[in-house]
């Protein structure tokens, strides 16, 4: 056995799967999606392998909240980005279980673990990076110093997390995310553009552990103010073509406008609408590397007064006009 899910009373096996080393050590890239069938609706995953990493997006879809216990004894190092929804990890090695819900992230290595894996709403979504030990050291021997020493423990074989707590999905990494997903390269650059990725967001994992690490925490402490933040930049990312105002946005996500624009930076290092500006930029160039619709069109349809105000924004991002793009 390498990885298996279970209800709660642990009667029943509801999903196995033997992954082995073998699984990723290989010079291809290998794709595959599949549909896991649950008692109460099902999870979707897609999943890309290549040269000792794996990538993993899943998306579940249920009539209602439950919890299922899984295990695993996979000698992977596997970087979590839960996106939607609660999942928690536990290694009897560790000092304390971990639970990641929306918005978080966080990297752990362990030959042995469980948990639980809690929909606690009705739509869950989560991206994984899992490397195999070897490919994973080869690559934190070019790392920053956090890296390093989490590299020390899994050369030892030593359970361990990477943050004692978790960390927040900021704009580059939710974009990284995005880029995996939608990527349409053939198979040799897809393979080249997803290794990347996965350098890029290990990076960017790092940096984020960097700046928590050397920052406190002034403005968002409680649990409700967390989810208020989150609620407000996914009713913008519902919105995006015609946003609120920051007044308008704060009476509806119920937090008031300081503590918005105080904690939505704390959250993302970004203003609302550096995050906003961010977002719809990164949307538009991947419509116009797909040539899906014209340059007035996107502009207009994610919101921009005029056509002049989305080139000269797009320019200043990427450095080329977007009639450039493609």
């Amino acid at each position: 056995m390498a990885f298996e899910f279970k209800n709660q009373s642990g009667d029943s096996v509801l999903y196995k799967h033997n992954f082995t080393t073998k699984d990723f050590e290989v010079d291809q890239l290998l794709t595959d999606s599949f549909i896991v069938p649950l008692p109460f609706g099902e999870m979707n995953l897609r999943q890309w392998f290549f040269n000792g990493i794996r990538m993993i997006y899943t998306e579940s879809v249920i009539t209602d909240t439950a919890v299922l216990d899984w295990k695993s004894n996979m000698d992977f190092i596997t970087m979590y980005f839960y996106l939607q929804g609660k999942f928690s990890i536990l290694d009897k090695n560790m000092p304390k279980a971990f639970e990641l819900s929306s918005n978080q992230h966080n990297m752990f290595y362990s030959k042995e673990a469980e948990g639980k894996m809690k929909f606690s709403e009705l739509r869950m979504k989560s991206f994984l990076i899992q490397f195999s030990k070897n490919s994973f050291l080869n690559i934190a021997n070019d790392g920053n110093d956090s890296i390093k020493r989490f590299a020390d423990n899994v050369a030892s074989g030593k359970s361990v997390a990477f943050a004692d707590s978790n960390l927040n999905i900021d704009l580059p990494l939710q974009n990284c995310i995005n880029g995996v997903l939608n990527c349409n390269y053939s198979d040799s650059l897809k393979k080249m553009f997803l290794f990347s990725k996965a350098i890029e967001m290990l990076v960017l994992q790092a940096e984020s552990f960097d700046k928590v690490t050397n920052r406190e925490t002034q403005y968002i402490n409680k649990d409700y103010d967390k989810e208020r933040i989150l609620f407000a930049r996914d009713y913008l990312l519902r919105n995006i073509e015609a946003p609120p105002t920051l007044t308008v946005l704060s009476r509806i996500a119920g937090i008031n406008e300081y503590k918005l624009k105080r904690g939505f930076k704390e959250t993302f290092n970004q203003t609302v609408f550096e995050y906003l500006s961010g977002v719809r930029l990164e949307l538009a160039k991947n419509d116009l590397l797909e040539r899906r619709k014209s340059v007035t069109e996107i502009a207009f349809g994610l919101g921009y007064s005029s056509l002049q105000h989305f080139s000269a924004a797009f320019k200043k991002k990427f450095g080329v006009a977007p009639s450039k793009v493609g």
